[in-house]
């Protein structure tokens, strides 16, 4: 008897443990079942979604106002079109469909709303961006994996030096040469508050010396001064063949060259300071204007570095040919490793 009980046991203790098991299958499947319903639903409805954006744009959009980015304040976007600035947002589908948010220069086809904000100011969505041109890119200032487009669609990338106040930093116009290059931009060179170093005979040289290097690889070079008007009606001048992007380290005036030759435009101006000779930022985001004459510029924030985008170390050499060609002198020969070892 005592051993037909404990077989009795056991087996009801099997079967229960069996039953146990069956539910909690039953139960995790249906978990499980549940979860994925839930992820194709939200697959299908985002497919739905991207699908009648699509057909939107084959169908409507086409026909919609073309206008451009002057400025991007974070959510939203300013839009020129026809002497009408319009205030927009992306569509949310469009920011689904879109490898990145709108920049400023960017073409863009948008719908007016036919309603207005508290400025009276008309507002719009943004539809679809058109291909870019060109565009200047470079490392995000906080996630280094990332990628940050600046411009689109310029011609030319208008890399400002100080002789003094502060001094050049010619590793950091190298970057800029290197970002405008690969991005399919026109380099130029402007030194800029040569007043500053008239009586510095020794530092002038130095300067000649380095700008006539870069003119000898083929990059424009201008020197200029807003207090003895040195260069300002050459500058003009280039400012006229293309849309132009300003760039260059904090405080070495390219917001105060464009006041110089346009007063009207009222681009704001920093100061440097005397404690550390580095500019302080003025210009918080990139933005667009058009100068008297037709020329237009795009101001952008003063940076102290910038991290290269698409630039590999075997593919370094191309933007150094000097270097490749071991004709460069020591100053950029140095500024070629200090690149290459951040790679």
């Amino acid at each position: 008897m005592p051993r037909r009980r404990t077989e009795q046991d056991s087996n009801w203790t099997r079967r229960f443990q069996q039953d146990q098991h069956d539910a909690d299958y039953t139960s995790s499947n249906q978990q499980f079942s549940n979860r994925s319903k839930y992820a194709r639903e939200v697959r299908m409805k985002r497919t739905a979604e991207i699908r009648a954006a699509k057909e939107v744009i084959s169908g409507d959009v086409e026909g919609l106002p073309l206008g451009e980015i002057i400025q991007v304040h974070s959510l939203f976007a300013e839009v020129l079109s026809q002497d009408t600035i319009y205030l927009a947002v992306s569509r949310r589908t469009h920011q689904r469909m879109s490898d990145s948010s709108v920049i400023v220069g960017d073409r863009v086809r948008f719908r007016p709303t036919g309603t207005t904000n508290e400025a009276h100011q008309p507002e719009a969505s943004i539809e679809l961006i058109l291909p870019r041109q060109t565009v200047l890119l470079r490392q995000n200032s906080f996630r280094k994996h990332l990628t940050a487009p600046i411009v689109a669609n310029a011609a030319q990338m208008l890399i400002v030096a100080s002789i003094l106040e502060p001094r050049p930093k010619w590793g950091l116009v190298d970057r800029m040469l290197i970002a405008a290059e690969s991005g399919g931009l026109k380099p130029i060179i402007c030194l800029n508050k040569l007043d500053l170093a008239s009586e510095d005979a020794e530092l002038l040289e130095e300067a000649a010396a380095i700008l006539a290097h870069y003119q000898s690889l083929g990059v424009t070079v201008l020197q200029t001064s807003i207090q003895t008007r040195l260069g300002l009606d050459a500058l003009q001048q280039v400012l006229l063949t293309g849309p132009t992007v300003l760039a260059g380290h904090s405080g070495v005036g390219k917001s105060s060259l464009i006041n110089s030759i346009a007063p009207g435009i009222d681009i704001r101006v920093g100061i440097v300071s005397a404690y550390n000779d580095k500019g302080r930022h003025t210009t918080t985001s990139a933005r667009r204007y058009q100068l008297p004459g037709g020329a237009i510029v795009i101001d952008t924030p003063g940076v102290r570095q910038f991290g290269l985008v698409n630039v590999l170390p075997d593919s370094l050499l191309d933007f150094f040919p000097d270097v490749a060609a071991e004709t460069a002198p020591l100053w950029r020969t140095e500024s070629y490793q200090r690149i290459l070892e951040t790679l």
